[in-house]
């Protein structure tokens, strides 16, 4: 588990992001993705990153500190449809300007549900992360709504329609699948330089 982690804020604004030195571990994924209950299971905490009752209402790139060493940084997920097209415009930039302007992104963590096969929306963030030339790993989340006997099957299906070479981690943060093993490749990562 991840200690020590407090929520520090919330940028609306590319204008505003913050100026930090601190190495940054990044999520990224579709609105109802399950990130905040990632957040959640990987630091111990309930209630740290709210866990919307309706998708899409994460507008803000969210930092979140962790033992002040550095930082995990939650995005607003894409794909949700009650947006507008002024509001995707404006999250499309404000994720864009984030990920080319972070010189301190060390990893990056994209999340897809298990038991559905990526949308279109996932397919583009995955080429774009490819693209983007920053390490990143494949969470399958939600996986503990499949059998536990159907989940290389069903990450393999993900695989084939990413045209992924990565290996696809399940996860679940209600079983806790995967948790520590996400919690030792971060606390790995941010030590390794």
């Amino acid at each position: 588990m991840l200690k020590n982690v407090k929520f520090e804020t919330s940028v609306f604004d590319y204008s505003k992001l913050l100026k930090t030195d601190k190495k940054q571990i990044v999520l990224v994924g579709k609105s109802n993705v399950g990130k905040s209950s990632f957040i959640n299971a990987i630091c111990n905490q309930k209630k740290l990153a709210k866990v919307g009752q309706t998708p899409g209402k994460t507008r803000s790139i969210n930092y979140y500190n962790v033992n002040n060493d550095f930082y995990i940084v939650d995005l607003p997920g894409y794909g949700y449809s009650t947006m507008s097209e002024k509001e995707k415009i404006k999250i499309n930039k404000l994720i864009d300007t984030y990920i080319s302007k972070t010189k301190e992104i060390k990893h990056i963590y994209f999340l897809v549900d298990i038991r559905n096969l990526p949308s279109q929306n996932d397919r583009q963030m995955y080429e774009w992360l490819l693209d983007k030339n920053i390490p990143f790993t494949i969470i399958a989340t939600k996986a503990d709504k499949v059998a536990k006997t159907k989940m290389d099957d069903y990450t393999k299906e993900i695989t084939k329609a990413l045209f992924a070479k990565e290996e696809i981690i399940p996860f679940s943060s209600d079983k806790k699948i995967n948790v520590d093993l996400i919690c030792d490749e971060i606390l790995e990562i941010i030590e390794k330089e």
